[in-house]
């Protein structure tokens, strides 16, 4: 499989593979709706279920899509979020796009334990970017979900991300445990917990992830500060392809960075569910949506290959 570096490439990827199913949680948005339209021209989905208002999403959509789109009628975001999870629990749909709802009610949706689609483990967003400043696709986590993820918490959001690097062609993610400094510090915990990733990605209880750290941000991606640094020696640094943050401050600082500084063209999604789960922001555009439904194509062919191999 050819590695994907870029989003171009990615549109590449996505137009070999199956059209998805998507369900959308709150379609009164003409953003949204614009996504979902493009999404359908593109032949990235095949069909749409959408729940809100339904006279506003039915006067928004163009005629060519109404025919690949199904209504749920929702009048508050709570049941908006509850039809669209239940789309996705009754195999309608294999991906789930937030809408315009708050982000509290679609996640209640999905984490509900008798209705949601919660696996059972960690939920985590990814922030993946593509910056002329580096070479290949960067991912940042946890940067939406975790405040404060402990060190089990950090594995499974480390584990969560396989199906999507499997699924842009990487087999073996380098994965660099980002803290204040490269020294191991009882005061600082991100250190401590970036020493045991470390020694349990080398026993191998990391399956497909070379994890290791404590590293700081610029010694993760350049080459140059690891080698003044004395880490020449490492196969991460300088080239990683996740970035484990110890907070969602931080990574949540550091992603908006790469937009609003580093240009980067950028998508997000939640993993730890049945499904892959778009959280985009209410102000996100049209390019942004479709980058994140790309990577959620991509992360979920690889499960439902697993799946049904099974």
């Amino acid at each position: 499989m050819t590695l994907v570096r870029s989003f171009d490439a990615l549109r590449e990827r996505v137009a070999e593979l199956p059209p998805a199913r998507l369900a959308v949680a709150g379609g009164d948005d003409p953003a949204v709706i614009k996504a979902v339209v493009a999404a359908l021209k593109a032949n990235m989905i095949s069909r749409a279920i959408i729940s809100g208002a339904k006279p506003t999403i039915e006067a928004s959509l163009p005629d060519a899509a109404r025919r690949n789109v199904d209504i749920i009628e929702a009048g508050n975001p709570a049941d908006c979020a509850t039809e669209a999870v239940r789309a996705v629990r009754e195999g309608a749909a294999n991906i789930l796009m937030k809408g315009h709802i708050d982000s509290t009610s679609y996640l209640r949706a999905v984490v509900n334990r008798e209705t949601g689609i919660r696996k059972g483990g960690v939920l985590s967003n990814v922030t993946v970017a593509a910056m002329k400043s580096y070479p290949k696709l960067l991912v940042a986590t946890d940067n939406g979900i975790v405040p404060q993820p402990d060190l089990d918490q950090k594995r499974q959001i480390i584990l969560n991300t396989r199906d999507l690097f499997r699924g842009l062609g990487i087999d073996t993610v380098k994965t660099a445990a980002v803290a204040a400094t490269e020294k191991v510090s009882q005061a600082l915990p991100a250190t401590l917990d970036a020493r045991t990733l470390t020694e349990e990605s080398a026993a191998g209880l990391l399956p497909g992830f070379v994890v290791e750290g404590p590293f700081g941000y610029d010694v993760a991606v350049s080459k140059a500060s690891a080698d003044k640094k004395g880490l020449s020696e490492s196969v991460v640094a300088g080239e990683a392809d996740l970035i484990v943050f110890p907070t969602i401050d931080a990574a949540n600082a550091v992603a908006k960075a790469w937009k609003f500084h580093g240009d980067a063209e950028t998508g997000s999604i939640v993993l730890g569910a049945r499904v892959p789960v778009l959280l985009n922001s209410r102000s996100d555009g049209v390019a942004r949506r479709l980058n994140a439904l790309m990577l959620a194509i991509v992360a979920g062919s690889v499960g439902k290959g697993e799946e049904n191999a099974a």
